[in-house]
């Protein structure tokens, strides 16, 4: 509890993704046998990896391993958008960058909800990846109109979540009672409802315009569309999957395999499909596919340098394969990514010196066992090279906009658009959402300078440069 009676953010952050976790197995029972593989995948490679489990041990990623999660939901107007970040407020998560999908030809731009600072990353990195439907991406003008009639006739949040929330804001915090409604309360905006808001004849011409139109519009809530594990190697649960009776997507979304990750990879399981019933006189059944099993590798987050090196060599490899990477060139588009990535530092000494990445500095017992003296003057790399200073890879706690279309597309099928004519608005996005996302980059430049200034206080040394 803090000073005031209240419970922390931390807590009640952890506490709503177990919840959310139990619901979704639940719902998708597939996801606990992914959990499972998970499991027991990083379990093998901590086993014949010791020094990775030093790493992970000396970093704080250990203990945070087996609890993280990141969610996506797709939220239908502006109010919602903007409720849902008080709600992500209760819980210390933050909106961090801006993604823009209509490229890709998914009528969305989007933010991820998450904790910003080290300590709360460590005891639980939860994220949600939170996406707004762009309405005027409708053709139909008519459907446009009957798709904004329809969302606006629905409340996504209830009462009591509502009431909750406001509780929060106006006093600064939630007690121990307080706390558990809310998880109980916000947790039902999340769930999966099989009645249908629209009509048979009304869904299929919103699934005709873009399944992902009819995902939003046509259900009471942003349901969780996925709940996504950690794990340590990718290629391990692709391989694993069908064993464990899953069918993978045909490729690892994001950087090629390498000796040291970096940014994010993401797989998945096909879209389940779900039981529906329609409103209408006839009550028609049918089903619905949405949300599928997916699982991540996270690596080193990358500076801007890095990031316009991997877009680069990501659009090269692109271009090589002159489609979307699919069942039917796989092996191609692997080969092809392997190639333009051997010009991508593959070791953690070279992404440093060459600002490809971002790191975390920390004393080591020899820098401790030195007098200060002894030490001045000298930089940051001559405190690295003596061995007084070591680092490790600041984890990329975020996501990639081609990778999130791609999941998108590979599940839920490749008919949508190749792109929209018109382009995504930031500004319009932080007036949706009541505010403006932070920046991921300045974040990662932060604690890695946090942790340069913490070195020289311990070792009694001015800032480093």
């Amino acid at each position: 509890m803090t000073a005031q009676g209240f419970t922390p953010a931390d807590e009640i952050r952890s506490r709503f993704s177990r919840a959310m976790s139990e619901m979704y197995k639940n719902e998708v029972p597939l996801y606990g046998t992914l959990l499972d593989l998970v499991a027991d995948t990083n379990r093998r490679v901590l086993e014949e990896q010791p020094e990775l489990r030093q790493r992970l041990e000396r970093s704080g990623e250990l203990e945070r391993l087996s609890v993280e999660r990141h969610g996506a939901i797709r939220v239908g107007t502006a109010a919602e958008l903007s409720m849902i970040r008080r709600l992500f407020a209760v819980m210390g998560m933050e909106p961090v960058g801006y993604y823009d999908l209509s490229p890709a030809g998914v009528p969305v731009h989007s933010t991820a909800f998450r904790p910003v600072g080290d300590e709360a990353l460590a005891k639980n990195p939860f994220r949600v990846f939170t996406s707004l439907l762009r309405l005027e991406l409708i053709t139909d003008t008519a459907l446009r109109q009957e798709a904004a009639e329809i969302l606006a006739r629905r409340d996504i949040f209830t009462p009591g979540c509502r009431e909750l929330i406001a509780r929060h804001e106006a006093q600064g915090g939630l007690g121990e009672a307080d706390a558990d409604a809310f998880v109980r309360e916000a947790l039902e905006t999340f769930r999966w409802h099989t009645q249908a808001r629209v009509s048979a004849e009304q869904y299929q011409r919103l699934h005709d315009q873009h399944r992902l139109i009819a995902d939003v519009v046509a259900f009471k809530g942003p349901h969780i569309n996925h709940l996504t594990p950690r794990t340590l190697d990718i290629d391990l649960i692709q391989a694993g999957m069908p064993e464990r009776g899953i069918t993978p997507k045909a490729v690892v979304e994001g950087p090629p395999r390498r000796r040291c990750p970096i940014l994010l990879r993401q797989t998945s399981f096909k879209a389940l499909q779900e039981k529906v019933a329609f409103t209408g006189e006839d009550s028609a059944q049918g089903s619905h596919t949405a949300r599928f099993g997916e699982i991540e590798q996270r690596g080193a987050a990358l500076t801007p340098k890095g990031r316009a090196l991997y877009d680069d060599l990501l659009n090269a490899a692109r271009d090589a394969l002159g489609d979307f990477p699919s069942e039917h060139n796989a092996a191609r588009y692997d080969a092809l990514m392997a190639q333009h990535f051997e010009a991508f530092p593959d070791d953690y000494a070279s992404m440093r010196e060459q600002d490809l990445a971002y790191f975390r500095y920390f004393v080591t017992d020899k820098g401790l066992a030195a007098r200060s003296d002894e030490l001045r003057p000298r930089t940051l790399d001559d405190l690295v090279r003596a061995g007084h200073i070591a680092y490790e890879p600041l984890v990329y706690e975020d996501f990639l906009p081609v990778s999130a279309a791609g999941i998108f597309q590979s599940n839920l099928g490749d008919n949508a658009q190749s792109r929209y004519a018109i382009s995504s608005s930031q500004s319009e996005f932080h007036a949706a959402l009541g505010a403006e996302v932070r920046d991921e980059l300045a974040l990662y430049a932060q604690a890695q300078r946090r942790s340069i200034l913490a070195c020289a206080e311990i070792l009694q040394l001015p800032p480093l440069g």
